[in-house]
C-alpha cells in the first residue's frame, strides 16, 4: 500500500491566514493529499534564552517568529474540505488547560465529521512556559499525562468523571461528542516518553532526523510494545520540514529533505522504506507565498507518487 501523504497548512508570517488557509486546504485536497496539519510555537523570544529543543548556540528558525495559533488553523481548513484528515503535529498539550483543550478537539472533529488526529507532545521551550504553562517546565510529563486522562474521559460516555490534580470532572454531561475516537498521537524520542505511548497512545509521530535513526527507533518501539503486551498497531506519521529550492542544492552538508522537489522526493522514497505509514510535508517555510506552496505541493506529491511513494 502506498505511503499516505499529508502536508502542513500555511501558519507562518508570509500568508494571510483567513485568505490562504482555506486556499491552500481545498487545493490539498483536490491534489490528492490525505491529510492536512498544524504545529505550535507560541512565541519567539529576544533575545533567545535557550536554543532549539534546548540544545546550546542553536538558533530558533526565523519562521517561528509568527505561528498562527494551530487549532484556529485548524477550523478553518476543516470549513472547506471534506475527506482530508485534519491533524496536529504537534500541539504542545501543557500550554493547554486539559478540559478546554479535550472540548475544542471535540467539537473540531464533531464538525468535521470525524477526521481530527490529536498529536500531542511536551514541548522545550522555558519561554513558552513562561507564558502560557500551565505548571512548570520540570512536570510537563505529568501534565500530558492528565492532558491525555481528561481527553479520555470527555470524549466518553456521560456521565463524566474524573479527579487529578489540574482537573476535577465530579459528573457532568459534556459536549458535544467527537464523531468517533479521536486518535492521540505522541511525539516521543525517550525511553520514559516511549512507554506513555505504548501504554496510553494510538500512534508515534517522529521526525525526519536520519533514516537509519529514525529505523532505529521505530524497531525499539515495537520492541518495546511487544515486551508491555501491546495488541493494538502503533500508528505512525512522519513530520518532514522541507527546503524546497528551485535547482538542486549541490552545496555541503545537504539536510534530509533541503534542494529540488527530485531531491525531496529521494529522501522521501527512503523514508517510506522504513515502513512508516504516512509522512507529512511541511513545504511553508520555503515558499514565498500560497501561490508558491500550492505549486510547489502539487509538484511534490505528483513526483512523490510516480517515484511509488
Amino acid at each position: 500500500m502506498a505511503t499516505r501523504l499529508g502536508l502542513g497548512l500555511p501558519q507562518n508570517r508570509q500568508y494571510d491566514l483567513g485568505r490562504d488557509v482555506p486556499d491552500v486546504a481545498r487545493t490539498a485536497e483536490r491534489i490528492g493529499y490525505d491529510s492536512l496539519w498544524v504545529y505550535e510555537r507560541a512565541l519567539f523570544p529576544e533575545p533567545a534564552t535557550q536554543g532549539l529543543y534546548g540544545i546550546e548556540g542553536l538558533p530558533w528558525p526565523e519562521s517561528y517568529r509568527h505561528v498562527a495559533d494551530p487549532l484556529v488553523t485548524l477550523t478553518l481548513a476543516a470549513a472547506v474540505t471534506e475527506r482530508v484528515r485534519l491533524g496536529s503535529s504537534v500541539l504542545v498539550a501543557p500550554l493547554h488547560m486539559p478540559f478546554q483543550l479535550a472540548r475544542a478537539l471535540a467539537s473540531l472533529d464533531a464538525a468535521s465529521g470525524g477526521r481530527v488526529i490529536a498529536g500531542l507532545g511536551t514541548g522545550w521551550s522555558r519561554d513558552e512556559y513562561a507564558a502560557s504553562g500551565i505548571r512548570p517546565i520540570e512536570e510537563r510529563g505529568r501534565v500530558l499525562d492528565e492532558v491525555i486522562d481528561v481527553c479520555r474521559a470527555v470524549w466518553g460516555p456521560d456521565p463524566v468523571r474524573h479527579v487529578g490534580p489540574l482537573t476535577r470532572i465530579d459528573s457532568a454531561a459534556v459536549g458535544p461528542k467527537p464523531a468517533r475516537p479521536i486518535p492521540i498521537l505522541l511525539a516521543a524520542s525517550t525511553p520514559r516518553a516511549w512507554r506513555r505511548l505504548v501504554d496510553r497512545a494510538d500512534g508515534w509521530l517522529p521526525i525526519g532526523m536520519g533514516v537509519e535513526q529514525v529505523a532505529s527507533q521505530w524497531r525499539a518501539l515495537r520492541d518495546l510494545a511487544a515486551e508491555r503486551g501491546r495488541r493494538e498497531p502503533i500508528r505512525t506519521v512522519l513530520r518532514v520540514n522541507a527546503a524546497h529550492t528551485a535547482k538542486p542544492y549541490d552545496g555541503p552538508g545537504r539536510r534530509p529533505f533541503q534542494g529540488s522537489t527530485d531531491q525531496i522526493v529521494e529522501d522521501l522514497v527512503a523514508y517510506a522504506g522504513i515502513g512508516l505509514e504516512e509522512i507529512l510535508i511541511d513545504l511553508q517555510s520555503s515558499a514565498r507565498d500560497a501561490g508558491e506552496l500550492k505549486d510547489v505541493a502539487a509538484e511534490v506529491h505528483r513526483t512523490a507518487r510516480a517515484a511509488g511513494v
